[in-house]
Formats: structure tokens, sequence, C-alpha cells
């Protein structure tokens, strides 16, 4: 064999052992790699595993209170006879939005006051502290009360903005209305608009109310500044009351003959 081919045929060794050894040195470095992406991805899935593990409780809780919410939205817009479909879902939106507002905002204020009593002893500075968070909150719900109210008249009549607050206070006003109504069949159309104008602003304090029985207090202030009104219009309540119960036992009684 010739000088020549001897150095040829080593070159060609020396690319070959070259190639190997990129080749080696690449794989070393994927199995490098892979495993650091492997422990990453381990490291994650364990850390989301943990911290869902952690939350798992309250998260469960929000999700139910989410799909009552939803539920809830849909019962109020379902009678309003919304045809547009799109418009429909974005008053349930709408909504449902303001009851998470209040849950928010009442969990926050209920948070801040289970800590200052722990934190603090002293019972003035407690109540005071206490009535701070109170109006902080007020603050927040009047401040925004007109915002719900505009957005809602942007996609609805103003008769259907009533059914949606009618729906928010399980139907107190016109319920309690008709009740005044009946209890005292001769009431004056002066009578009848000042019962009427009590209750409907009883309704825009208790849509913001964050709880069933702070919605029903609102309603119950007011149902006494009307039972006020009306016994200093001359009517005796006990009275009337006593001769409607009476009335609707002789209407119950006809109807099961």
């Amino acid at each position: 064999m010739g000088t020549k081919e001897i150095t040829r045929e080593k070159e060609i060794k020396i690319i070959v052992n070259k190639q190997i050894m990129r080749n080696r040195i690449f794989l070393f470095k994927t199995r490098i790699i892979n495993k650091k992406y492997f422990c990453l991805l381990a490291f994650v899935a364990f850390f989301a595993s943990a911290t869902a593990q952690t939350n798992i409780q309250q998260t469960d809780k929000e999700q139910a209170y989410i799909k009552v919410i939803d539920q809830r939205a849909q019962k109020i817009v379902a009678p309003l006879g919304i045809k547009d479909a799109g418009k429909a879902e974005r008053v349930k939106d709408i909504i449902a939005l303001r009851y998470h507002q209040l849950n928010d905002w009442q969990n926050e204020e209920e948070a801040k006051v289970k800590a200052a009593k722990t934190e603090s002893t002293d019972k003035a500075a407690l109540k005071a502290q206490i009535a701070s968070y109170q109006k902080e909150e007020d603050a927040q719900i009047d401040s925004s009360h007109k915002t719900y109210i505009s957005a809602l008249s942007k996609e609805l009549t103003p008769q259907q903005v009533d059914k949606v607050k009618d729906g928010m206070t399980y139907n107190i006003l016109p319920v309690t209305y008709k009740g005044y109504q009946e209890m005292i069949p001769n009431l004056t159309t002066t009578q009848k608009a000042q019962i009427f104008a009590w209750l409907k602003e009883a309704r825009e304090h208790a849509i913001d109310a964050g709880s069933s029985e702070k919605k029903h207090w609102w309603f119950g202030k007011y149902k006494g500044k009307i039972n006020n009104y009306l016994s200093a219009q001359g009517y005796d309540l006990k009275k009337e009351g006593e001769e409607w119960q009476k009335r609707r036992d002789s209407a119950k009684a006809a109807a099961e003959k």
C-alpha cells in the first residue's frame, strides 16, 4: 500500500472517530437535558399537587358557590322573556358578577372583624374598628350600586330591571304590597303610593345585602315605618290583621267545598 493511501485512510478514520465522538456528546447532552426536564416536570407536578391538596377544600367550596350563583342568576333571567340568547347570557353574567362582588366584600369584612377580635381586648376600640370596616364595605357597595343598575339598564327595559331586583330579593316587594292592599282594602291612592315608595326604597337597599337575613332585615325596617304611617292614618293594624285572617279562612273553606 502506498504512502498516500495510508495517509488517506488515517484521515478517514480520524473523521469517522470525530463524528462518533460528536454523536456521543450529543446523546450525553440530550440525556442530561431530558433528565433535568423530567426533574423540573416532577417538581412542578409535586408543587401543584401539594398546592392542590392544601387548597382543595377552599377550591371545592368556591366552585360550589360559583355554581349556585350561576343557577341563581339564570333563575332570575328566565322570567324576563329575553329572546336574544346573547343578551340573556350578558344579563346573567352581570347579575352573577354582582353576587360575587357582594360575597367577596362580605367575606373580606368578616375576615377583618375576626382578626380584630383576636388582636384587640379593648371593647370600645374593637367596636369602633368594626364600625369602620362596615363603613368601608358600605362605601364599596354604594359606589358600585349605580354602576350595576346602569349595566342592567343598558340591556333591559325598566320593567325588566324591576323584575331583576325582585328576583334578587325573593319577590318580597310585590308580595308585601299585595298583602297590605288585601289587609286594608280601603287604602287610598295616596296611601298605596306611599307604601309602594317605601317598599321600593327597601328593595333598593336589599339587593345590595350580602345575605338572605340582611335582605329581610331591610324590608322589616321599612315595614315598621309603613305600619307607623298607617297607624298615624287611623288604622288599627291589629284589628285589620284579624279581619283579614277571617276573610282568608272563609275563602279557603269555600274553595275546599
